[in-house]
């Protein structure tokens, strides 16, 4: 087994079809497919599915085996790398989107200044669709809301931020100083999708108060159902962080009695060493939250990070 064909196949994996995986890797067709070929003998099963272009199932497996190993041998050269120089390297980050709006700038001002040769690339989305990334090592860290399902990965706490109804200010409720779930249950909402970590958070709520919501609209991505709620579709309840300052002209982020503060963490794999600059943007993270100036109205930085 030779790590050209590993990476062959983590290449169609990521790119989709064999041609595009040879342009990636900077060579020819053919040479992907021999090495697929051999790769399959060696194994004694299909790895891709000739007919589809896509991955078999013993293929995923291989796949996911193989990022970790070639992400080993990456972590090889940046450790040798910070032994005799600055740390350099490419680190991918997950970031939810309320984090992203106000952590990455942070992150990218102190990253230039301390580590200028990382590299980052930071993907947005929600947990369920960065936690599989960060289990089959697509992503090296994650900002992520808890709770965190996958037990591969691991997390620290980075931040809490409130919970609130976002309201046209036209609406009665945007001049109250508070509402209970029982005012919030007599609203057809826009809610997150079942089972996601804000959604759980807001029928625990809704359970503790006896009352039942009633959904307009479930959508497992809190950009969507904020962008509805800001074109005038209906209200939602959201981290106070969605509301920009500009629009609190027109909508009101109106607190909820008996509603939790949402907690935000820092996810990596539990397993493994992770290379010189996943390390040092893991920490360069906790230290920006941690030592930042100015947070967004209804953010909470703990004390001290744990």
């Amino acid at each position: 087994m030779e790590i050209r064909q590993l990476e062959a196949l983590v290449g169609i994996s990521e790119h989709g079809t064999f041609s595009s995986a040879a342009e990636a890797l900077g060579t020819v067709q053919s040479n992907i497919s021999n090495r697929i070929a051999r790769l399959e003998t060696e194994l004694g099963c299909e790895l891709v599915d000739r007919a589809t272009g896509a991955i078999t199932e013993s293929g995923t497996v291989v796949v996911n085996r193989s990022r970790r190993i070639l992400a080993e041998l990456s972590a090889i050269a940046a450790d040798v790398h910070e032994l005799n120089s600055e740390v350099r390297g490419l680190v991918s980050v997950g970031m939810i989107g309320t984090a992203g709006r106000w952590v990455v700038p942070l992150l990218l001002e102190a990253q230039r200044k301390q580590f200028p040769h990382i590299s980052l690339r930071i993907t947005e989305g929600t947990n369920s669709v960065i936690e599989p990334q960060m289990v089959s090592g697509q992503l090296d860290l994650a900002v992520l809301a808890w709770p965190v399902t996958a037990p591969e990965l691991a997390e620290s706490d980075l931040y809490r931020e409130d919970l609130v109804l976002i309201i046209d200010r036209t609406h009665p409720f945007a001049e109250q100083e508070q509402v209970s779930m029982a005012d919030v249950a007599t609203l057809e909402l826009l809610l997150p999708y079942p089972g996601t970590p804000l959604r759980r958070e807001i029928d625990d709520a809704a359970r503790d108060a006896n009352v039942a919501l009633t959904p307009l609209l479930e959508i497992d991505g809190l950009r969507t159902i904020a962008s509805l709620t800001f074109d005038g579709h209906g209200p939602s309840i959201l981290p106070s962080t969605m509301l920009s300052t500009h629009l609190r002209p027109k909508f009101a982020a109106v607190p909820i009695e008996g509603i939790v503060q949402r907690r935000v963490v820092l996810a990596r794999r539990r397993f493994g060493f992770p290379a010189a600059p996943v390390r040092a943007i893991n920490a360069l993270l906790s230290q920006v939250v941690h030592d930042a100036r100015q947070v967004p109205e209804g953010v909470v930085v703990p004390a001290e990070q744990s």
